[in-house]
């Protein structure tokens, strides 16, 4: 539990700090991150421990929550899902992981939520890991960032281009540390990969093939009854209204893939499921995390009929002001991952495997005059380090937006079947408003950002 202190200014706090920063209103004075050194809390800061609340805690949420157990510097506290059963689940989780580390061998310290806007409010929360369904990452977690909290948000950013500008603008105002799940960053094999192509050891950059699998398509499904454990209205949030069906939300007696992942009012399908690893590696290794493509050209096919909705089998193309090329597609083309093509050889990179031509690239050494990047062998880890240090994660937010960006242009570039120019510094289409209409959706009353 949390150790009480009198508030004196060399002992202040991290929460107490960033909280009274942000009444102060000095945060809004600046557009730039905010680095708050650990100086300014004292050399012994009254708690070591950071309290964390778990926001969505199925298939992802519950595997999050469950690393951080992994860590003495951290804390579970507190869990939220609309699904009460899911909720309460993860409380008996946590409870029951914790049990073993009291002093009597119970543990009763973590309160279940079905509303996230009650743990937000709590004081005593330090970091909020947000692992809900895509439509509410940015609704929570900007809530959070203004409560002064710390966020892990798993991937893709936001649901709209709107919604990750801004959120990526409000987060650097006020200085929150944040780490999206693009646990490739933390990899050795993919940041290896990335500065080989960075450093030139392929000669010239000149095509990016990413690669990964779709998701399948359903049939029409009837109406059910909302189940009793479940805020229906709380989950469809700021999405439309729409009928209750199982495979609508997720299934009720396992935490099994679920269907909202194949929605689009909910998500954008594997084009943000699995472009938003893929692309941010790819972004990575050509240096352009804080810019992107200016022309993008999408192909696919959607399901005819049915629920599920997002595309199938896809082809998206990508071109740079340098002429680089990127494919991004579906996985019945060439092998899952990034595959880096240069003058000079090639590196393809995927969770299981780094492979190059000339393999002597393999044993390659990056020397500390080349270009040497971020290095972290551990996301969860990088997190929490980073919130004692205020220092950026592997993994922030305007680089986060970017990649989802990629994403989401492609996704629209294919609804319409249209190539698109894209101006990466004003993030509009030139000369289409019809595609420029799509970059943000209404959201259903009462939800706003």
């Amino acid at each position: 539990m949390k150790s009480k202190c009198t508030k004196k200014l060399s002992t202040l706090t991290r929460r107490e700090f960033l909280k009274s920063y942000i009444a102060a209103g000095v945060g809004a004075a600046f557009a730039a991150p905010i680095i708050i050194p650990s100086s300014a809390f004292g050399a012994n800061p009254p708690s070591e421990r950071i309290a964390v609340g778990c926001i969505g805690v199925g298939r992802m949420g519950s595997g999050d929550m469950r690393e951080v157990f992994g860590f003495r510097q951290a804390q579970v506290i507190a869990v939220c899902d609309a699904d009460s059963k899911r909720a309460n689940n993860a409380k008996q989780t946590v409870e029951r992981r914790y049990a073993a580390r009291s002093t009597n061998g119970t543990y009763k310290g973590c309160t279940a939520y079905q509303d996230f806007r009650k743990l937000i409010a709590r004081d005593d929360i330090d970091a909020v890991l947000v692992c809900t369904p895509d439509h509410w990452h940015v609704p929570i977690a900007i809530e959070a960032a203004r409560a002064g909290k710390d966020i892990f948000m798993q991937k893709p950013l936001s649901l709209t281009i709107k919604e990750g500008r801004t959120f990526s603008d409000t987060v650097r105002r006020i200085g929150n540390v944040f780490l999206v799940g693009c646990q490739q960053r933390s990899d050795q094999r993919f940041r290896f990969a990335c500065e080989l192509v960075r450093n030139g050891r392929i000669g010239e950059l000149k095509t990016v093939k990413v690669t990964f699998g779709i998701d399948p398509s359903t049939t029409p499904q009837p109406t059910m009854p909302v189940p009793e454990n479940l805020d229906y209205d709380m989950w469809l949030g700021p999405a439309p209204w729409a009928p209750y069906t199982e495979k609508r939300v997720h299934p009720q007696n396992s935490y099994n893939r679920p269907g909202w992942l194949r929605i689009q009012d909910y998500g954008a399908g594997m084009i943000t499921g699995w472009g938003s690893h893929h692309l941010d590696i790819a972004q990575w290794a050509m240096g352009t995390e804080y810019t992107g493509p200016t022309e993008v050209e999408g192909k696919t096919e959607y399901p005819k009929d049915g629920l599920w909705d997002v595309h199938g089998m896809f082809r998206v193309e990508y071109t740079y002001p340098n002429g680089v090329k990127l494919i991004c597609e579906g996985n019945k083309q060439n092998r899952e991952g990034v595959h880096f093509e240069g003058t000079q050889g090639w590196v393809h990179v995927n969770r299981s495997r780094i492979d190059a031509e000339p393999k002597s690239l393999l044993n390659s050494t990056i020397k500390p005059d080349e270009i040497n990047l971020y290095k972290s062998n551990n996301h969860k880890a990088n997190f929490f380090e980073c919130i004692k240090s205020r220092a950026e994660t592997i993994a922030p937010v305007e680089v986060a937006h970017r990649s989802c960006s990629m994403c989401l242009i492609g996704d629209i570039s294919m609804q319409l079947d249209q190539k698109l120019k894209w101006d990466p510094k004003l993030e509009r289409f030139i000369n289409n408003e019809e595609a420029n209409r799509m970059l943000s959706k209404p959201m259903r009353s009462p939800w706003h950002l």
